[in-house]
């Protein structure tokens, strides 16, 4: 039988090359489109360390139409795809919205058209908690109301998931819209993980370039939230548990289990954690005294979110396996590798 083809777009990524890990490990053929524009090439020789394969990334900018469409000519057998590539960082995005409309919107509108032009069936999105704005309470559910974004970044992705559901509506393609909280970690064998560009905008990598020294200080933004000890709650969910739930969204619509053309799931752990807890818990594995300061809230932060994640569980099989302390080790194991520390 031969194996299905995948497009992983944002392949060379954080959480792009650990799902084409899952994805190959699971019997599928994958191929990326990456522009390395917020990533490394490199990313892939750690892939094909803990596969054994080695992943054919196409460097196209998927804003460029006419580079886009030239990856589907070349490849008419694509059984699926999974969008990764988008611009990420919240505080950025507020900076910079124009930045991001531009790469986030245009990117998403040529995949989507070549969905349709070469009829591929099967679409998985990355979007994210951020469409559900400030939400009143958590844990939020797949129903919870949408309510305004409070950053750029997070506007992306609420008109993305409304772009697809449209382009569903008047097509065959049929997708599925993964809202994931806070990925972190790296992959158990460490042969790949996380690489901020630049300063690192979300907590775990700051917290490990803070400790091994890339960074002499880091910052809390703000200790006056109405939490348990005034800092942001979070859901931290491992990367590979991430990567995971992509593999079994794509095994759900190619076995035609779904209900509808275009479903909607939650990936958290359930369980929210204090910006200062996670410190606290890296300090515990790591044995490493983080040098930290409070200061001021930043804008388009989100006070407290956490996953109600039963949809996942029971409809995907989705079952997270990684703790706070392991998605903490292996994110300190891997900033020690790539800073060459034992």
């Amino acid at each position: 039988m031969t194996k299905k083809k995948i497009l992983v777009s944002g392949g060379c990524g954080y959480i792009g090359s650990h799902t084409i890990v899952d994805l190959i490990q699971h019997g599928y053929d994958v191929i990326s489109v990456d522009n390395n524009s917020r990533s490394k090439a490199d990313m892939l020789d750690g892939v094909a360390q803990i596969t054994g394969q080695k992943i054919k990334n196409y460097t196209v900018d998927l804003c460029n139409s006419d580079d886009t469409f030239a990856i589907f000519q070349e490849n008419p057998d694509i059984a699926g795809i999974i969008h990764f590539a988008a611009y990420k960082a919240v505080g950025e995005s507020v900076e910079q919205p124009l930045l991001y409309f531009d790469n986030n919107f245009n990117s998403l509108i040529n995949i989507l058209r070549c969905c349709t032009i070469f009829n591929i069936p099967h679409f998985v999105f990355s979007s994210s908690c951020t469409v559900y704005g400030n939400p009143n309470e958590s844990p939020v559910t797949e129903d919870t109301p949408i309510k305004e974004a409070a950053s750029p970044y997070g506007y992306t992705k609420q008109v993305g998931e409304q772009m697809i559901r449209h382009t569903v509506n008047s097509s065959t393609l049929q997708a599925i819209l993964l809202r994931y909280f806070n990925p972190v970690g790296a992959h158990p064998s460490i042969a790949i993980g996380e690489l901020p560009i630049g300063r690192p905008a979300n907590l775990v990598p700051a917290i490990t370039q803070t400790a091994i020294g890339k960074l002499p200080q880091m910052q809390v933004f703000g200790d006056d939230y109405a939490t348990r000890d005034g800092s942001c709650i979070r859901d931290y969910i491992h990367v590979s548990d991430i990567a995971h739930a992509h593999t079994l969204a794509l095994n759900y619509m190619i076995e035609g289990k779904n209900n509808s053309d275009c479903e909607v799931f939650n990936l958290g752990t359930g369980n929210g954690y204090t910006v200062l807890e996670a410190i606290q818990t890296f300090e515990k594995v790591s044995g490493c005294k983080l040098n930290y300061v409070i200061a001021e809230r930043r804008p388009g932060d989100i006070e407290a979110i956490f996953a109600n994640n039963e949809k996942a569980r029971d409809v995907l099989g989705w079952v997270p396996k990684y703790n706070l302390d392991q998605m903490m080790e292996t994110a300190w194991a891997w900033e020690k590798k790539i800073n060459q520390q034992p």
